[in-house]
């Protein structure tokens, strides 16, 4: 393997930060096509202290079928594990190809990303906040009782891309999300994958408050994309919100533990069919770098 240098971006979105790498050149090709590599490069740059340090990393890469898409990514999170949508990261993924010449042109223009969750659209809407609209949820179960870490919980799942159990508290927080969150990620009722875990806390109509565990990370996150979008979805439907919000007119607002307000549209028609799901999360570019030929080597000769 060549020990040429590798540039790369460090993105922020609501507390999550991700690592973006343009692999369409062909120089990680015998890395990321090589099943066991990914995971291990992964691990090591996402590891805090030893490498760049982030909840996940992605590869821009081109689509395998030209025309379905304007690029295509590759997300694999801090523990290795490949994911199949991630909102934030996609929000950060969204803002590099748009800013760079990886996608050129198309700065606030709407860009089409192949993802393993299928064609998501992204757009930079103003110099804050970037738009990712995801796929159509699917898999809704309402009103589950489930036991776990000693007590009960009132629960709803969806799957946005990934999967997601959304519960219910008073006071999002005074919730031990490290105990519940990890007994819920691991419940049996959503092996073998799991479940990310969310934690909702409703402040009034259209408004919550959100923590969330998350699988891939195994921990709490100062945000997470997809569970903002389920626990704003489940929520609306739970506590029977309707005008403006399942119109998609008003989004819901959605207050993360990292301090920032994501906002969540969707629609739901007469049939309690969800669709038209966008979510706007704040993304800002921490710093730009280049990974040392050395560490090059170390990172893909493995």
């Amino acid at each position: 393997m060549s020990k040429a240098p590798i540039d790369f971006w460090k993105l922020s979105a609501a507390g999550n930060d991700f690592i973006c790498i343009d692999a369409r050149g062909g120089s990680l090709d015998t890395v990321l096509r090589e099943p066991r590599k990914p995971p291990g490069l992964a691990r090591k740059l996402c590891a805090r202290g030893h490498g760049i340090g982030a909840d996940g990393v992605f590869f821009a890469t081109r689509p395998d079928i030209e025309g379905v898409a304007d690029i295509a990514a590759l997300h694999y999170e801090a523990d290795g594990s490949e994911c199949e949508l991630c909102g934030n990261g996609t929000g950060c993924f969204t803002y590099w190809v748009s800013m760079t010449d990886v996608v050129p042109n198309r700065r606030f223009e709407q860009i089409r990303i192949l993802t393993p969750a299928g064609v998501v659209l992204g757009q930079n809407l103003d110099e804050a906040y970037v738009r990712v609209c995801i796929p159509t949820p699917e898999g809704e179960l309402t009103d589950l009782r489930l036991e776990a870490a000693g007590r009960e919980f009132a629960c709803d799942f969806v799957i946005t891309g990934i999967p997601h159990v959304i519960t219910y508290v008073e006071d999002v927080e005074q919730a031990d999300v490290d105990r519940w969150g990890y007994a819920l990620r691991h419940h049996e009722e959503f092996q073998p994958r799991g479940a990310n875990a969310n934690f909702v806390q409703v402040l009034g109509e259209g408004e919550i408050a959100l923590r969330t565990w998350e699988f891939g990370v195994e921990g709490e996150t100062l945000a997470c994309g997809t569970g903002s979008a389920a626990s704003a979805i489940m929520t609306a439907l739970r506590e029977g919100w309707g005008g403006d919000i399942v119109t998609g007119e008003q989004p819901v607002l959605v207050h993360t533990r990292g301090g920032y307000t994501l906002r969540m549209a969707f629609t739901l028609d007469d049939d309690g069919h969800i669709d038209d799901c966008c979510l706007d999360t704040p993304v800002r570019l921490t710093y730009t770098g280049r990974l040392h030929p050395d560490y090059v080597h170390e990172l893909t000769d493995c």
